[in-house]
């Protein structure tokens, strides 16, 4: 049997999150609560492949000094993959090459072998893996470790693609289809606006959502970055229908923020927005790696110069230059960011009136926990999916465009400037549908916050999510003293 000095020794944690930023934030967001939660009984690492580290260290930066002490870091090879060059190891980095990352994560040959040694050479007491690793489980098992897995999309899409992909499978020459069995309004989606894997497997050496179910009897939990207070029933359909054995709501993970002296100086675009009216600045940001055509980054600048409304834009396009003339029109009343941004404390300025989003999940929580109305714009995988819970189920928001939409590069309609113009003037006009929005955004935003106050469900949840780790800790111990 194990010392008592050897069982009180703290839990090892490796969390291993895909490439792209906004899987690894959530994920080092993840570990920085698990140690603050018990620093005296967890040790978690964040593993990333070597370009990714500067991720890793600007989210624990946000957390504050402690962040870093509380945190290590740990790399491992990213795989030789054909069509991307050195150093590309993110989906943020990789534009419209951005499949071939997503090819090689889920790519057992090729990304498994790294991993794994990473795995064996870390020695850790528990492993939380992402959704693209379903190998990790049978590492983990053949290692004698539990094996825990972390979403970053929350229950309302994983719940809809499990059960869209028995619909489409059974329907697949409809032009949309109705989630059959979902919990609250009919959840009805176009086909061109579902990913690929679950119509046609248009990409069949992408995610394989079979591989994952086939591995989910093996994980001892799956972890998601949610709350209750916007999910419960998406939550208890998806323990009911038995796609996970427990589940542990432990969102939004970016709360409880630190304090604002924790952060080095004041970006440009803050100083910015204390120069604009009380709920005034439409905030515009697509994400951290979809690509946009540049004839739509036109005819968006063009509809934002046309509204006559004040925005903050945060804008990741390489190579993309507005129309002449353009800054100049708009003078003060707009700001173009290139590159990163504050985006939680943008959305918690009192001058941000709405979001104009591409409905990724970390960008709806961090909507919801500021009380930010969403004017919608999904662009790739579940976006289209999230979307339906911003403007169908909680109505905290409306579409930008309500033409011809599809999640495929080469499909997508235009959206005109004068569309974008007329949904932002009527979202903000005064007691237009924006207020009614706001006011159930509010509400939301005071759940999310009482959700990781001290004895909240997200609170309670992750201390749950401590004890099962440390259980399941000992059960693998107990299980390798047993005589084979």
């Amino acid at each position: 049997m194990a010392s008592a000095a050897e069982r009180s020794k703290k839990l090892r944690v490796l969390l291993i999150p895909f490439f792209a930023t906004s899987h690894i934030g959530p994920f080092t967001d993840l570990a920085v609560r698990l140690a603050a939660a018990r620093p005296d009984a967890v040790d978690p690492t964040v593993a990333v492949t070597p370009a990714n580290v500067s991720i890793v260290r600007s989210a624990l930066n946000r957390h504050g000094s402690a962040g870093s002490s509380m945190v290590g870091v740990a790399t491992y090879p990213f795989p030789e993959v054909a069509g991307l060059p050195s150093g590309v190891e993110n989906l943020s980095t990789a534009g419209a090459e951005g499949w071939r990352i997503d090819n090689a994560a889920v790519n057992e040959a090729l990304t498994r072998p790294a991993q794994e040694a990473l795995i064996k050479d870390q020695s850790p007491d528990v492993l939380i893996t992402d959704i693209h690793f379903s190998w990790n489980t049978g590492v983990a098992e053949d290692l004698g470790m539990p094996c825990f897995r972390f979403s970053v999309i929350g229950f309302f899409s994983m719940l809809a693609m499990r059960l869209l992909a028995a619909t489409v499978a059974n329907d697949s020459d409809s032009e949309e289809v109705t989630v059959a069995g979902f919990p609250g309004p009919k959840l009805r989606i176009p086909m061109s606006e579902l990913p690929d894997f679950l119509t046609c497997q248009r990409n069949p050496d992408g995610f394989d959502l079979r591989k994952l179910d086939q591995s989910r009897k093996r994980f001892h939990g799956v972890i998601v970055n949610t709350f209750l207070g916007i999910e419960q029933p998406y939550y208890e359909k998806f323990i009911l229908a038995g796609y996970a054995n427990r589940a542990y709501c432990v969102g939004p993970l970016f709360l409880p923020q630190p304090p604002a002296e924790a952060n080095v100086g004041e970006p440009s675009c803050i100083s910015w927005l204390d120069s604009k009216p009380s709920r005034s600045v439409v905030y515009v940001c697509f994400g951290s790696f979809a690509t946009v055509s540049q004839e739509q980054l036109d005819e968006l600048a063009l509809g934002l110069e046309a509204s006559g409304k004040p925005f903050l834009w945060a804008d990741r396009a390489d190579g993309w230059l507005p129309p002449a003339g353009w800054e100049d029109r708009v003078g003060n009343r707009g700001m173009l960011v290139r590159g990163w941004v504050p985006q939680t404390a943008i959305l918690a300025h009192p001058a941000t009136a709405a979001f104009l989003t591409h409905c990724g999940s970390s960008s709806l929580l961090e909507a919801t926990a500021a009380g930010v109305p969403l004017l919608t714009w999904p662009l790739v995988f579940d976006q289209f999916i999230e979307e339906r819970l911003v403007t169908d189920v909680l109505r905290i928001g409306e579409r930008v465009w309500d033409g011809p939409r599809s999640l495929r590069y080469e499909e997508k309609t235009v959206v005109p400037a004068t569309a974008v113009a007329r949904a932002v003037v009527k979202f903000l006009e005064p007691g237009g549908t924006g207020n009614a929005a706001r006011l159930r955004a509010q509400e939301l935003a005071a759940k999310a916050h009482a959700a990781v106050a001290e004895g909240g469900s997200s609170y309670s949840d992750l201390r749950r999510l401590i004890d099962a780790l440390v259980e399941a800790r000992a059960a693998a111990g107990e299980a390798a003293e047993q005589p084979q």
